[in-house]
């Protein structure tokens, strides 16, 4: 059986060999000395850490063996010569555990040395104080609690990044553990906002484990230099109840400025202040408005405090009361010939003087009593208040105006009664007027002819001179002035009126006379060419006058000059007649005429008597006749027709008059934009007509106490009702037609004058209503006319000419229609107003 001879001998071979080791044992333990071991001899085992312990002996076969430690133990294993033990949560700084063996009696021991290391997980920087002065030291103080040892331990203070102490605790105690590392700092101004940590380092490099840091949560220090100078208080000594006044407190010094906090107050009234900081200065400035519960002696207090510290003062305010003083006026505008009533007045304590006059003691009133003239109008009274505060005396002044109603004044200085420009500059011609209301002005010709344009730059022209009658006119009454506009211009010499060729008959009498037109009345001249001596006078005709003569006109304004040709013939007859040179009287050629606007004329209608029949030419001012042309008022004036033939001239001067139909060029409210319940308004029209027009006015139904003025261009009303808002119409009148506007006037105020104002002149309307039906009736309304001062007296209204479609019957009749764009009357509907008559 070969198959279990192999192992045998191994087994053999094993066994032989374990005796030869023993045996090889046995005299080596013969040889060296018995010993006990302990691995590791030496042990650095974090704090709450485990360790393990092997302890061993080369002694054969020990009695006993153990590992004696006060440590906590988890586990053991054993040998026949040794034996481990793990040693858990190990916590003190420093232990020497023991390893024994019984040997032959005797024992042996091996000493070991666990030493504990605890991290730096702790590192706490103490607080730093909330605000600390600049130039003071202030301590940084650091504690690692727990960690060691000590001695492998730096601690280092730093702000921000940079190290400000460092300190090493090598050769402490190795049972040591935890440090403390405390420091003075001097603060600054840069130290303000700035971080402080605390680094902790434990080194344990030189014991193979390596190096292990933490740092504090970092700490900010805020700074702070308060100057030892109490603030600036800016505040006015007297303040007055219910006014506003600034106040400020201010100081220098501070760091950080924005960093402080003010405290502004007027007695116990907390003021709010805008703060404004220039570098280390602070201002805080305020509105302070005093109460009436704080009248009297009261403190303005401000502090400033920064830090721990803080700086204050305060002001002695004096609160008064002084309200303003009261002016009234009886009647703030009355008319001209009334008594106002003027009366200053102001409180307790406080004197009063009105326009000078003071009262008679503290408190009292003043009155001033004056019969109203045009000269008071627009008068200022003034009422002067005094109050003695604190040994400071104070004012205040009131001052009103009075309004005098009067009639329209026109004086010479603002409305002079001549002017005379030169022809051909822009001028502004003024005729300005006095009176309350403020009066409207009109100028025009009294002939119907031009209209100034009063207040407008223009150019003046030969056509503008002439006598102007100008009339202003308010509620209060009309004046009315004539004005003459001179206009300058150089002599002109036309063929018309200094012919170039003139033929006498000899044997006749005849005179050189040539008519030059100029402002002022030119002076002529003519002298026989050759010959000095100036032709004047009659002459009675001989051949040897006949020749060239030079006339020259002259005036202020320049002069003209003009060769003539005289030709003399002998006298002849012609079929036993005798020729006569040219004459014309007012049966052949009238002084007056009259041309109607928008016709065609073809010239003043003129005739010359005389043989050969004459030759009749017309001019204006040296400007020839056009063949025919279209009328307009431009054409009125003076015009000169001269009639030739070859025995003579004769001349005529002609006054040529324009009628025109009526337009109203000015229909205007004052005030204007509307009158308040109970208040006055004017309406002013002002038409441009020839024959002067007929003005007529309709005013809305149901108002009543309506005022005309003399030529009814002027409509008023005192006390307006609601009835009197609504639309007005003026119309004018003449015998070649009808124009008309309207405006609007708005009534407007307190809803209790327009509640009484409408029942008012419902219950008016009701009875006017009653009436106008019956009058319109009546046989007065045919009549067309109405004596005024019956009329203003009854307040009853008349039917002009057939108002409504009667009217525009008449204007068909004549030819006259309504311009376009004008208003018309309603169909079937009558104007009422009163027509002006002779009484």
């Amino acid at each position: 059986m070969p198959g279990p001879l192999p192992g045998l001998l191994r087994a053999l071979l094993g066994l032989w060999v374990a005796l030869g080791l023993g045996l090889i044992g046995l005299s080596a333990v013969a040889q060296e000395p018995l010993w006990a071991d302990l691995q590791p001899r030496v042990a650095l085992v974090e704090r709450g850490g485990s360790l393990w312990l092997n302890c061993s002996t080369n002694c054969p076969r020990p009695e006993r063996g153990g590992l004696e430690t006060s440590l906590r133990r988890n586990g053991t294993q054993r040998g026949l010569r040794w034996l481990a033990r793990q040693l858990v949560d190990i916590r003190e700084p420093e232990t020497q555990p023991v390893c024994f063996f019984r040997c032959a009696r005797r024992t042996l021991q091996a000493r070991g040395l666990i030493r504990t290391f605890q991290r730096p997980d702790r590192v706490e920087l103490m607080p730093l104080p909330a605000w600390q002065p600049v130039g003071e030291n202030f301590t940084l103080s650091c504690r690692v609690p727990g960690a060691g040892p000590r001695g492998s331990l730096t601690v280092t203070l730093l702000r921000g990044a940079r190290e400000l102490v460092r300190r090493s605790f090598s050769g402490e105690s190795p049972r040591a553990r935890g440090a403390v590392l405390t420091a003075a700092v001097l603060a600054r101004r840069e130290d303000h906002g700035a971080n402080f940590s605390c680094r902790a380092e434990l080194d344990l490099r030189p014991h193979g484990l390596g190096l292990f840091e933490n740092r504090s949560a970092p700490r900010m220090l805020r700074t702070f230099a308060l100057s030892p100078e109490p603030p600036r208080l800016a505040a006015p000594r007297l303040l007055e109840v219910g006014s506003e006044s600034p106040v400020s407190c201010s100081l220098d010094g501070l760091f950080p400025a924005s960093e402080a906090r003010v405290y502004l107050a007027l007695g116990a009234q907390r003021l709010h202040p805008d703060i404004i900081l220039e570098g280390d200065a602070l201002r805080a400035a305020a509105t302070a408005t005093a109460s009436a519960e704080q009248e009297g002696a009261t403190q303005l207090a401000c502090s400033v405090t920064l830090g721990r510290e803080s700086r204050e003062t305060w002001e002695n305010v004096t609160v008064y009361s002084f309200p303003a003083p009261l002016l009234t006026l009886s009647a703030p505008s009355v008319p001209e010939g009334e008594t106002v009533t003027v009366t200053c007045a102001a409180g307790a304590q406080a004197l009063v003087t009105l326009d000078g006059v003071p009262a008679a003691a503290p408190g009292q009133p003043v009155q001033l009593q004056l019969n109203a003239t045009a000269n008071d109008d627009r008068r200022s009274f003034f009422c002067d208040a005094t109050l003695e505060v604190d040994g400071e005396v104070l004012s205040k002044k009131e001052s009103t105006e009075l309004r005098v109603l009067y009639a329209p004044r026109l004086d010479d200085s603002d409305c002079p009664r001549s002017w005379t420009w030169p022809e051909g500059p822009e001028q502004t011609l003024r005729c300005e007027a006095r009176g309350n209301p403020a009066p409207s002005v009109h100028c025009a010709r009294p002939d119907g002819g031009a209209v100034l344009a009063l207040g407008l730059l223009g150019p003046i022209t030969r056509a503008l001179a002439g006598t102007y009658r100008c009339t202003a006119a308010n509620v209060q009454g009309e004046a009315v002035k004539d004005v003459t506009l001179t206009v300058e211009y150089a002599p002109a010499l036309d063929s018309v009126s200094c012919p170039e060729r003139i033929t006498w008959l000899e044997g006749t009498e005849a005179s050189l006379s040539c008519v030059a037109h100029g402002v002022p009345p030119p002076t002529v001249s003519c002298v026989r060419s050759g010959a000095a001596e100036v032709i004047e006078g009659l002459l009675h005709v001989a051949r040897e006058h006949a020749g060239t003569y030079r006339c020259e006109a002259t005036n202020s304004r320049g002069s003209a000059a003009k060769t003539v040709a005289i030709t003399v013939e002998c006298e002849r007859g012609q079929q036993g007649a005798r020729e006569a040179p040219p004459k014309m009287d007012e049966s052949t050629c009238p002084s007056h005429q009259t041309w109607l606007e928008g016709a065609e004329a073809v010239g003043p209608a003129c005739a010359a008597l005389g043989r050969p029949s004459p030759q009749v030419s017309c001019s204006r001012e040296g400007g020839p006749w056009p063949q025919r042309i279209h009328v307009s008022r431009q054409d009125a004036g003076t015009y000169l027709c001269l009639a030739t033939n070859a025995h003579g001239t004769d001349t005529r001067t002609i006054t040529v008059g324009v009628e025109y139909r009526p337009v109203v060029a000015e229909l205007a409210a004052s005030p204007p934009g509307g009158v308040r319940p109970g208040g006055n308004f004017t309406l002013t029209c002002r038409a441009e007509a020839w024959p002067p027009a007929q003005i007529s006015w309709r005013a809305p139904p149901g108002a009543l106490n309506i005022g005309l003025s003399s030529n009814n261009s002027t409509l008023s009303v005192a006390g307006a009702l609601g009835s009197h808002g609504g639309e007005y119409e003026c119309a004018a009148t003449n015998a070649h037609g009808r124009h008309s506007r309207r405006i609007t006037v708005r009534v407007t105020g307190p809803w209790l004058w327009v509640a009484v104002g409408g029942a008012v002149g419902g219950a008016a309307l009701l009875a006017a209503g009653a009436g106008l039906a019956f009058y319109v009736q009546s046989t007065a309304c045919k009549k067309g006319e109405y004596n005024v001062q019956e009329a203003e007296s009854s307040g009853e209204a008349v039917c002009l000419n057939g108002a409504g479609g009667g009217t525009g019957g008449n204007d068909s009749a004549q030819g006259g229609t309504e311009p376009d764009g004008t208003a018309e009357t309603p169909a079937g509907g009558e104007v009422f107003s009163i027509q002006l008559t002779s009484a």
